[in-house]
């Protein structure tokens, strides 16, 4: 597989790593537009590294105006062959308290307004996402928490809300009858691309409050979130340093592959824009 990129999606600060060296800026332009932020990239053990602030520095970037597109992209041209998540959510179960890191393994969509494929205008294309993470990545940030003696737990339902409002309680309450296990508002459209992009994706969910179904709990607020979450990103700073010593040399997933019989369109109707806007994506189908 040659060098290990690893890219990290998540809060400001988490590039802010000890040990991080060859620290740089990179702005990155993509026929989607302007991603979150530049990239910052530097080296971890001899593993690239490329981190982006997913709301933007200073957080000024609702969950509904991310551009996703473009941050994947920019992954994907920056050369990253797997995403770690980090990102905050609500428990919606009693025994994933605050504090408490959870990698789910299943998502389900209730976002109505997000772009979440690089496809259409002109090309189709159809990948599987039975399985919406990678099975080595997650098992990889698993031992990775467990290693670093974190309260973690392996698999479970992320369910995606539009936001950017938390839910109501009649609605926590519905998704909680549902079977899911947390909730956030941006995971999604993130792990539909990245597998668009054939890279590994896999989530590090930091558990900040229980929603509001919770009735011996305060009702969440957004200084509440924030604060838990101060306190989760020095654990998961220390999930991905040791994450990166234990990626495997070489993939064994499917990740890699998942555009392989996806595109549906004859390659003769895909007119020469597309193709160049979506090179990076797609030319080693359409050159083979």
């Amino acid at each position: 597989m040659g060098e290990k990129i690893v890219g990290i999606i998540g809060g400001s600060g988490l590039y802010e790593l000890e040990g991080l060296k060859n620290v740089k800026e990179e702005v990155i332009s993509t026929p989607f537009g302007d991603p979150s932020d530049s990239f910052i990239t530097g080296y971890l053990d001899n593993v690239k590294m490329i981190f982006l602030p997913r709301h933007g520095r200073g957080h000024r970037i609702l969950p509904s105006e991310i551009n996703f597109r473009a941050n994947i992209y920019g992954m994907k041209k920056l050369g990253a062959q797997w995403i770690v998540s980090v990102s905050a959510v609500g428990s919606m179960k009693e025994h994933l308290k605050p504090g408490h890191i959870v990698i789910p393994d299943q998502f389900f969509d209730r976002t109505r307004s997000r772009i979440n494929t690089f496809f259409g205008e002109g090309i189709a294309a159809h990948i599987s996402f039975a399985e919406p993470v990678c099975p080595v990545l997650s098992e990889c940030l698993y031992r990775a928490s467990r290693n670093v003696a974190a309260d973690v737990h392996r698999g479970g339902i992320y369910i995606c809300i539009e936001g950017p409002q938390f839910s109501t309680k009649a609605e926590s309450h519905i998704y909680r009858s549902w079977g899911v296990d947390v909730i956030g508002m941006t995971n999604l459209p993130e792990a539909k691309l990245a597998r668009e992009a054939e890279i590994c994706y896999a989530t590090l969910a930091l558990v900040t409050d229980y929603d509001c179904w919770h009735e011996t709990e305060e009702v969440v607020t957004a200084e509440m979130v924030m604060e838990t979450l101060r306190k989760n990103i020095e654990t998961s700073k220390g999930i991905i340093r040791n994450v990166v010593k234990i990626l495997p040399d070489e993939k064994s997933c499917l990740c890699g592959s998942a555009l392989k019989n996806a595109i549906m369109t004859q390659k003769e109707k895909i007119s020469p824009e597309l193709k160049k806007k979506l090179d990076i994506l797609i030319g080693k189908y359409l050159n083979a």
